[in-house]
């Protein structure tokens, strides 16, 4: 009995910092059907896989794989699969430009991945740091701003 009010009241604990942080989070809250925000976050967590997945192949100088799963999971190509057309009704206008930029930017690496494969010089490999960072600077962007409910 005692180790279950010590747990009810560490529940209570937790709910209320959730409920404080929630309250002094100024991101904009984006209502989403629970079918659509589970997507949602399905997809962030894939995007976030497949960036590791890309830095792993970026240290082994891999970069053609790099590319390719930038292209096929993050990049414009991607979309499809990620179901952004079902999505983007659901978001406010700058929150889809943003998303929009993230793949953008993934394609974009791609490019610059499979060139810097060829040249393998060191301008190459700064572009291709460039390239990376501007995708997950949209990342960054996107999540600083927005929040679902």
């Amino acid at each position: 009995m005692k180790t279950a009010k010590i747990m009810l009241a560490g529940l209570a604990c937790a709910v209320m910092a959730v409920a404080a942080a929630r309250a002094d989070d100024s991101r904009e809250p984006i209502s989403l059907p629970a079918p659509m925000q589970g997507h949602m976050m399905a997809n962030m967590r894939d995007h976030l896989l497949a960036l590791t997945e890309i830095l792993d192949y970026l240290s082994a100088e891999k970069f053609s794989a790099a590319a390719q799963v930038a292209e096929k999971r993050i990049g414009m190509s991607s979309l499809e699969r990620h179901g952004a057309g079902h999505m983007a009704p659901y978001m406010p206008k700058p929150m889809q430009d943003i998303g929009s930029s993230m793949h953008r930017a993934a394609s974009r690496f791609a490019t610059v991945a499979m060139d810097a494969d060829v040249k393998r010089t060191y301008e190459s490999m700064r572009e291709v740091t460039k390239a990376l960072h501007d995708v997950t600077s949209a990342c960054v962007a996107c999540h600083a701003g927005y929040r679902t409910r």
